[in-house]
Parts: C-alpha cells; sequence; structure tokens
C-alpha cells in the first residue's frame, strides 16, 4: 500500500526496526530462542530444485480456491456474453487517498469480436473499489467524455484530443493499416496505474502491431479516471533505445523495451523495463535519466537465461524483490521442467511467477525461485490492513490454460494471497497449504 506522496506504508516494518535495536543488545540464548520463535511463526523455505533453472510444480505454489479468487469487476457490454472481463497482465494496487483506501485495477483487454488483444484493441480500462472484495465500479469517466464507454481512460482513437503543447496520442501510437496482412492494427498492453506526490500516473505498452512497441507513460491531469495526457519524453518514441526483438512481422528499428513498470520510494520514482533495465525518472517526471544506455539490475541469470517478461520491483521488510515472468517448459525427454529458452523438444507448461530478493533496489539480487505456477505477468501489493497479495491472469496463449477444457478460465482478473518467509526465510510464496510445512 502506499500513502498519498506515493511511499510504501509497512506498519511491521517499523516495528522491526524497533526489534532490531533491542536484539543487537540481546544475549546469545535470548536470541536462539528468538530464532526458534520466529521459526514457528512463519512458514519455511522449500528446497530449490537442482540444478538452478529448474521449475518449481509442487501443486502448493499454484492458484486455487482456498488461496485466490476472481475479481468481481463490472462488467461493460462487451462482457455480458461472457459473463466476466477478460484480462490478461491483471495489475491491482491499494493507495491511500485522503485518508481512505481506493483499490484500482486494470489490464489487457480485447475488443469486441475479437478473440485477443491483437492486432488491435481499444485502450486503457481502470476499474476501482473501497475493498478488495468490491464492489468493483468503471472508473466514472462520464463527466470527460459524455456518451463515450464508462471506465475508458486512453485509447489510440483519442488522438483528436491532441492540442499545441498538450499530447495524448503520439504519431506511433495511432491506430494504422498495413499492406493487407493484419489491416487495422495498434495495441495496448500490460497497463499500470501508480500515485505518486498526489498525481495519477498509468505506465503501459504499445503492443506488438504498433508502429513503435515500447514502454510508455500518462499522467493525469485531474482523478484516477483522468483526463491523462502523455508524458514529453514519449512525444517521438517509447522509452529506452530499439534493438532487434519481437515477432517477424516487427519493423527493424520499431522494436523497444516493453512491459514497462513503476517503482516508488519516497520522492523518487524508477521505470522498471524487461531485459533487466531500469532508469530514474526526472523530477519533473516527464522523461527518464538517462533517456539511453539505461543501467541493468544485478541479477544471477539462468544458464541459458531465457526471455523474461514482466519486471516487477516491490519492497517488503526492507527488502527489495524482483518479479519476472517465465515460461516453464517441459521436455519431452524425460519430463524436465525448467525455464529454459524455446527449442526443439520443449513445450511450453505454465506461465509462472519467478523472483528474486536483494538489500538494494539495484541488486545484486539473490537465485530466483518459484513464486507462483501459472500466475507469471504480475504485481505484488499490499491491502490496507497490509495483507500481502499478487495478481495472475491465466495465460491463455500456449500451454496449460491454453487447452481448450481450460481456456474458459483463462485471461481473468484474479489475485492470491501471498506469505512471507520471515527475516531469516526472506521469501514470499503464493499462499501454500498448511504454510508449506512438509510434516
Amino acid at each position: 500500500m502506499t500513502d498519498e506522496s506515493g511511499s510504501h506504508v509497512d506498519r511491521r516494518s517499523l516495528l522491526a526496526g524497533a526489534a532490531g535495536l533491542v536484539g543487537a543488545a540481546a544475549l546469545p540464548a535470548t536470541a536462539a530462542r528468538a530464532a526458534t520463535g520466529e521459526a514457528r511463526r512463519f512458514p519455511p523455505n522449500w528446497p530449490d530444485p537442482e540444478p538452478y533453472g529448474l521449475a518449481d510444480t509442487r501443486q502448493d505454489l499454484w492458484t486455487r480456491k482456498d488461496n485466490s479468487f476472481v475479481l468481481p469487476l463490472e462488467l461493460r457490454p462487451r462482457d455480458r456474453q461472457l459473463g466476466r472481463v477478460w484480462m490478461r497482465d491483471t495489475y491491482v494496487n491499494c493507495f491511500v487517498v485522503d485518508g481512505r483506501p481506493l483499490y484500482v485495477a486494470t489490464g489487457t483487454t480485447r475488443s469486441p469480436g475479437l478473440p485477443g488483444a491483437g492486432p488491435w484493441n481499444d485502450g486503457l480500462f481502470i476499474w476501482v473499489a473501497r475493498s478488495l472484495r468490491g464492489p468493483w465500479r468503471l472508473a466514472d469517466t462520464t463527466g470527460i467524455r459524455p456518451g463515450a464507454e464508462k471506465g475508458k481512460v486512453w485509447s489510440p482513437e483519442f488522438v483528436g484530443e491532441n492540442r499545441p503543447g498538450r499530447t495524448v496520442v503520439a504519431p506511433w501510437q495511432e491506430y494504422w493499416t498495413d499492406e493487407g496482412q493484419f489491416g487495422k492494427r495498434g495495441n495496448v498492453w500490460a497497463p499500470e496505474v501508480h500515485y505518486f506526490r498526489g498525481k495519477w500516473y498509468i505506465v503501459a505498452c504499445m503492443g506488438d502491431h504498433s508502429t513503435k512497441v515500447g514502454t510508455f507513460m500518462l499522467v493525469s491531469e485531474g482523478g484516477v479516471e483522468g483526463p491523462y495526457r502523455l508524458v514529453e519524453g514519449n512525444a517521438g518514441k517509447p522509452f529506452g533505445e530499439s534493438f532487434i526483438g519481437g515477432p517477424a512481422f516487427i519493423k527493424p528499428g520499431a522494436y523497444f523495451h516493453i512491459d514497462g513498470s513503476m517503482y516508488t520510494e519516497g520522492d523518487d520514482a524508477w521505470l522498471v523495463l524487461h531485459n533487466h533495465l531500469y532508469a530514474k525518472f526526472r523530477d519533473d517526471m516527464e522523461d527518464i535519466v538517462p533517456a539511453t544506455g539505461l543501467p541493468k539490475f544485478q541479477q544471477r541469470p539462468y544458464t541459458p537465461e531465457p526471455y523474461l517478461e514482466g519486471s516487477y520491483v516491490f519492497k517488503h521488510e526492507g527488502k527489495y524483490f524482483l518479479l519476472h515472468a517465465a515460461w516453464d517448459r517441459v521436455s519431452e525427454n524425460g519430463q524436465r521442467y525448467a525455464y529454459d529458452p524455446a527449442g526443439a523438444g520443449r513445450t511450453q507448461y505454465q506461465y509462472d511467477a519467478i523472483v528474486a530478493v536483494s538489500d538494494s533496489f539495484e541488486g545484486p539480487y539473490s537465485e530466483r525461485w518459484t513464486m507462483g505456477v501459472g500466475a507469471g505477468h504480475n504485481n505484488i501489493f499490499k491491502d490496507h490492513e497490509g495483507g500481502l497479495w499478487a495478481t495472475f491472469f491465466r495465460n491463455p496463449a500456449f500451454g496449460y490454460w491454453a487447452d481448450p477444457s481450460r481456456s474458459g478460465d483463462a485471461a481473468v482478473a484474479g489475485v492470491v494471497r501471498l506469505e512471507w518467509t520471515g527475516p531469516s526465510g526472506g521469501r514470499l510464496y503464493v499462499k501454500r497449504r498448511g504454510g508449506g510445512r512438509s510434516d
């Protein structure tokens, strides 16, 4: 949970700091008793599969009815046939605004009549609630665009709102039509909503079917409902620099760093990108510094390192947790589950959340572990009572949730409870049965 300045509120860390002063002067016997008490209070870490890079597929790390639920988001007309909101890259957070908790939810959604979020979709929607259980209502945008679809806060179709000195949609974000391969193109995905220094921000990504593919940021000139405009640093391109990547239909030079996220601490804010990159925002929040040549997190990669997505940083009890989404691929020879790169004889199985921990934002980070099976491309947040949660969406593109027998339960706005293994263990897992104990 964040306060109105964007800083993270953690009552337990304040208590832990006070306890640390006492612990420094404690006798060895007292320390031993404290360690024993900690072991009883917190669930244990699990031994990691070896060698490093194997995936942990134990059932306790799955999202289940006893540790998770799908948010009851208000339906739009397009959602009524399905009976729920179709969503990828689910994002949820809790902020304190005017002394009250405000929950926000968003994600990648699809346009009516399309099976997914490409080759085009129609923008970003936000839902709000006072409780995690709801009721969840679409953000009230009717005062900004009377007669337009409620809850839609940004879309390439808003290009007509551009004015001198105020860009809402840049040329590289507009819809376009190709030479006949896909037709109408231009999609936006993986949005996050942040409240920082009393302003609302959205960090999102123009997807693979855009004229430039990469991360951008919007800032609200009002409340969480907007109206939003594009920051100055994205007028001509996404954040960072272009490189060769993405599907073959992306033109050379059009692919930038995707899946951008924001991390804030005190009065400072950072952009977090896939490919292990980060950058600090300027004080005016209109661009990053440096604009190119971005630094990298110090990590312990797998050998070989696969393609990772959905990077996100979360701070808890003085530790920095770096999340990635990785495909757990099962090998045809011997049923080996691992975070391997794509290759012959390897089949995508689950889109997992993997995590590493560090004493500092930049790293070095620990070896990664599997936080949640099938819970990849997510974020961690605290509810207004300090409870830890993560989001999930069940990737319908490949693997387990693409199976026709399960695809009806994929692409959801889900949240799952997390458990922390204490100061000594220092890990986060989805809440396991029996607190993760094997006895």
